[in-house]
């Protein structure tokens, strides 16, 4: 898990690029999803992180995206009933 501010901005554009970083999250809600969600865009810099996969967001207690990711949302509500 790589967060924001913890990372320059060139550094994060290379990662994204070469789909080393695939995911993003926010950190305060443990939300992940999509790096081209809309929801994602809009969180504070201070409260993004990123990921490698959706293994490594999900081993550090994350959720899926409702908006981005619904399949996978789905998947996650029906386990918690």
């Amino acid at each position: 898990m790589i967060h924001h501010s913890q990372i320059s901005s060139e550094n994060l554009r290379r990662k994204i690029h070469s789909k080393e970083t695939v995911f993003g999250g926010n950190k305060k809600l443990k939300i992940y999803g999509l790096l081209s969600c809309r929801s994602g865009k809009r969180m504070k810099k201070e409260n993004r992180v990123f990921f490698m996969d959706e293994k490594e967001a999900l081993e550090n207690k994350f959720r899926p995206c409702g908006h981005c990711m619904r399949e996978a949302y789905k998947k996650w509500k029906e386990c918690l009933y």
